[in-house]
């Protein structure tokens, strides 16, 4: 390979690297004590809880590993959101599992914590997913009940998911084993089945020292709410056991005897074939600096079954590639941003990353084919934005790309969305951004999800307030205007960070880029469990 793959390589190692080292970190939770402390009382860890629980040699795809990065940091942060959720596999039944982490603020809900469990039901919900929640939690964090309480997706939102998620026949079991209080106590309650730890498990609307402050009443934990009160007198819970071991294996047992769905979403799949060009190849085929062209086709062919991916009008719209593939055997349509320097053949020169009106007319027209075709969408991002300038313009670039994005906002098919480099402005929605529902969401550790690049940003902001200060009569040296110009700079780049975004669920992860094939298989394979397409329609559309 040539220098310029070497430092690539180097390069994308590096950041991945770097994301495995803060992943081991969020990976301990409230840090090497506060786990002592969970052991020093007889209980797994959330990690090692779930780990006990799936079957062994199955993938699991975590969900929001890096949500609550450097939030909350006054509080002494919540890695991971408090929460370590994922897609597994439980007696061979594919399902989601969530579990709270009592070393992070005695597992605490932040609103972060909200918007991942959120997150985890609308996963559950969009594929017909069983799931399964290990619950350890001692409720809201009450110096920030304002930004997790009252709100429609805020805490109270997860009660009404658990009441929806059952009348569409959505298997809900709750492993109680440690404290369940105040609105959390539904949770398990409306589930379907409720097991719980003696001695650990407990459920109560208020805890002892609530009903001693409200009624006067001493009563301990155990009395009130705990595995004897609630299997033998209230009757609210299913089953108990004296160790968590057993209520796992318990879990188990349930999910064993759950019935295979009547019917599949049906998305065709065949023996899988790997990639004839090697994935490894993959680290040193993107510049992750985002400003020099690369060949995106050499990305798909190394994530691809037989490195086959045949181009839909191929040479029509060169800045996005469009064609059909496999992946893992299961057939997708793929839709990615081209990055090269290519010539249209009026002979126009199309720079890489942006969308222009043929490749944003053509990227509709296959959207609309893989629908008809019940053909799951992969989106690979790596976008500046939309062509500007009066040339476009006048050729009617937001009636082609309001095409384009009509046609990914009323897909019915799976979508699912990597970002590999830059995803800018309407960029990011025509290519299926977060607010598009993708039903799974990645980004590299390359990643960047702005408005716009940081240097057109920083000027732009720069211009505002230089304009700002000078109409107060304020003189602004050239100096001065640098300081300025590196002081937002610098905040702009931090809010366009892959981390900076993974900690708000911009995206479901970050992965490695090897990553990427499996991660596709697995996230077709979890929607095929839904058997639900609604019919597409693009209603009023400009042509």
């Amino acid at each position: 390979m040539d220098l310029n793959f070497n430092k690539n390589e180097d390069s994308m190692k590096l950041l991945v690297a770097e994301l495995r080292q803060r992943t081991a970190k969020v990976s301990l939770g409230g840090g090497k004590k506060a786990i002592e402390k969970q052991r020093e009382k007889n209980k797994l860890t959330a990690r090692e809880r779930i780990e006990y629980l799936l079957d062994q040699g199955k993938p699991f795809m975590e969900i929001g590993a890096l949500a609550g990065w450097e939030m909350y940091e006054e509080y002494g942060g919540c890695p991971s959101g408090g929460t370590v959720a994922g897609i597994g596999y439980v007696s061979g039944k594919q399902c989601i599992v969530v579990a709270n982490d009592q070393t992070v603020k005695a597992g605490a809900w932040f609103p972060i914590t909200g918007k991942k469990n959120l997150r985890m039901q609308e996963i559950a919900m969009e594929n017909h997913l069983p799931i399964i929640y290990l619950v350890d939690s001692a409720g809201v964090f009450l110096p920030m009940q304002d930004e997790i309480f009252p709100d429609k997706e805020h805490f109270g939102r997860i009660f009404r998911n658990n009441a929806r998620m059952t009348a569409m026949g959505i298997t809900q079991i709750a492993a109680v084993m440690g404290p369940c209080v105040a609105g959390g106590a539904y949770l398990p309650i409306m589930s379907d089945e409720t097991l719980m730890v003696t001695g650990h498990g407990s459920i109560f609307l208020a805890g002892p020292y609530l009903v001693k402050a409200a009624i006067g009443e001493d009563v301990d934990a155990e009395t009130l709410g705990g595995a004897v009160t609630h299997t033998e007198i209230s009757g609210i819970a299913d089953y108990k056991f004296d160790t968590e071991q057993e209520c796992l294996d318990q879990l188990k047992k349930i999910f064993s005897k759950i019935g295979t769905p009547a019917q599949k979403a049906g998305f065709d799949r065949i023996a899988a074939a790997p990639p004839k060009k090697d994935p490894a190849e993959l680290y040193g085929l993107m510049p992750v600096n985002g400003a020099k062209p690369y060949d995106m086709a050499e990305i798909i062919e190394r994530i691809v079954d037989d490195s086959l991916f045949e181009q839909f009008k191929e040479d029509y719209g060169k800045t996005i590639l469009c064609g059909y593939a496999r992946v893992d055997g299961w057939a997708v349509g793929i839709v990615a941003n081209q990055r090269k320097i290519v010539k249209s053949k009026k002979g126009e020169m199309q720079m890489g990353g942006v969308i222009y009106n043929d490749s944003a007319d053509k990227a509709a027209r296959f959207i609309m084919n893989c629908n008809q075709k019940k053909i799951p969408l992969v989106f690979l991002q790596d976008v500046s934005g939309f062509m500007v300038g009066s040339r476009s313009e006048h050729a009617g670039i937001i009636k082609d790309g309001a095409k384009m994005v009509n046609a990914v906002a009323n897909s019915t098919v799976p979508k699912i969305t990597f970002i590999l480099g830059n995803s800018f402005g309407a960029g990011n929605y025509a290519m299926c951004g977060k607010a598009y529902d993708p039903r799974f969401i990645f980004g590299w550790p390359s990643a960047k999800i702005a408005v716009m690049g940081g240097d057109q940003a920083a000027k732009t902001l720069l211009q505002i307030q230089v304009a700002s200060m000078k109409s107060q009569g304020k003189e602004v040296s050239a100096a001065e205007e640098e300081r300025l110009l590196e002081g937002i700079r610098s905040k702009y780049e931090k809010q366009t960070s892959p981390y900076y975004a993974a900690a708000r669920l911009w995206v479901d992860g970050l992965i490695d880029p090897a990553e990427t094939r499996s991660l596709i298989s697995q996230a077709i394979a979890a929607a095929d469990h839904n058997p639900v397409i609604p019919p597409f329609n693009t209603g009023v559309i400009q042509v």
